[in-house]
């Protein structure tokens, strides 16, 4: 008799079970499968899709920000073809294709996270989202930074390779900038500590990752993940950065056959287009993780007119959004021209980006909200300038009677 936990076998039994599975595994046999073609791989569902695709895709949702759209399109077009090595031409075979991470570089509500998310929708690669603010860094409370490798391999379902060929977007960059220029006998744990913690990953390593999620334990398994072709993408408002690029770039001459001045506002909404490496230095990024982010794009401050399309145009228009609900009771919302106008006008006095649309639609609409299950009689509901400015009733219109 074999003994087993709580259970014994015996060598008869042990071995007329042997004999049933050697059965079955040669009846049953799989067959080998056929080696995929090259065409059959480039039909596949995971096709590559060119940058003019991602960024058609990208202006479904995201209004302007042309430029930003074309530098995102075209580093992950190159991301997929880097990790795409079956599609390396013979000639080139010796030649190693590094990855170009890219900084986002534009005010609050003009995009920067919606870019992203809207990748996330349209790329076949695993696609995760972190946050710069909660990271410390090793040894402190807070999230070490494998942490963000940890979001990518739950995006990947855990599959290691999958997640070895991902794309990682990093928001509110520069909230770990350095504190202060000056030396400190504490340590910089959340702004300078965490940049340094962050330059192994960005350029490629093999970093050890809790499948968890937080901290790391003496006895706790990693998975270990190689960083090299996992694409990076970070962003920031940088507050601030206005003032240091104006600065750099007005020059001040004196004499009669000197220039005239030349001067640029801080708050040229086309300012952040001028940003150099030691525009961010100032700001309190370090000079080595400036060197790996070697793609610097700037997302322009809004204009009315982009305010107004974001509105109107994209599939998930704020307007839709609130005529979609108001359909739901059987409501049709109209909004004036004027009423349109007016809202722009407001969002913009607040300075928040396209999240001050929201805010300023939220609170005209409360009270129409509160009340709409009540409008049984009610088929229309027309917004007008007042409603937006004064808080005034809309105006209202009456289902017609069926005959």
């Amino acid at each position: 008799m074999v003994a087993g936990p709580d259970v014994y076998i015996c060598d008869r039994c042990i071995n007329d079970a042997a004999g049933i599975v050697r059965n079955d595994l040669t009846t049953h046999k799989p067959a080998a499968p056929a080696a995929a073609s090259p065409t059959t791989r480039r039909t596949s569902p995971s096709r590559r899709l060119t940058p003019v695709e991602i960024k058609s895709a990208l202006d479904e949702y995201v209004i302007g920000q042309d430029r930003a759209k074309k530098a995102l399109s075209v580093a992950v077009y190159n991301h997929y073809k880097r990790v795409d090595r079956d599609h390396f031409s013979p000639d080139f075979e010796d030649v190693e294709l590094e990855k170009s991470n890219i900084l986002l570089v534009g005010p609050t509500g003009t995009g920067k996270t919606l870019l992203a998310r809207t990748l996330a929708r349209v790329l076949d690669v695993p696609f995760s989202i972190s946050d710069a603010t909660a990271l410390t860094e090793a040894g402190y409370v807070g999230e070490d930074v494998e942490s963000i490798l940890a979001h990518l391999l739950h995006a990947a379902d855990f599959n290691v390779e999958r997640a070895e060929r991902g794309i990682i977007y990093i928001d509110e960059i520069d909230k770990i900038a350095r504190k202060s220029d000056n030396a400190s006998i504490t340590r910089d744990v959340s702004g300078e500590g965490v940049q340094q913690a962050l330059l192994k990953i960005l350029e490629g390593t093999v970093a050890g990752v809790p499948p968890k999620g937080g901290r790391k334990h003496p006895e706790q398994s990693l998975i270990n993940i190689d960083t090299t072709n996992i694409l990076f993408i970070v962003g920031g408002a940088f507050d601030g950065l206005g003032d240091i690029i104006a600065h750099r770039m007005s020059t001040n001459s004196i004499g009669f056959t000197a220039d005239m001045k030349r001067k640029f506002a801080k708050n040229d909404p086309e300012i952040l287009r001028h940003v150099e490496p030691d525009d961010l230095l100032r700001f309190g990024l370090i000079p080595e993780l400036i060197g790996r982010l070697p793609v610097v794009s700037a997302l322009d401050a809004l204009t009315e007119s982009a305010m107004r399309d974001i509105l109107l145009r994209p599939k998930n228009a704020l307007l839709k959004q609130y005529q979609k609900l108001f359909a739901m009771d059987g409501i049709d919302l109209v909004f004036d021209e004027s009423a349109v106008d007016a809202v722009v006008e407001r969002a913009r006095a607040l300075g928040t980006g396209a999240r001050g649309l929201r805010s300023v639609l939220e609170e005209t609409m409360l009270d129409i909200m509160f009340d709409v299950h009540e409008m049984h009689e009610v088929g229309a509901c027309r917004i007008t300038r007042d409603t937006v400015e004064h808080r005034r009733p809309p105006i209202f219109e009456l289902r017609k009677a069926s005959a």
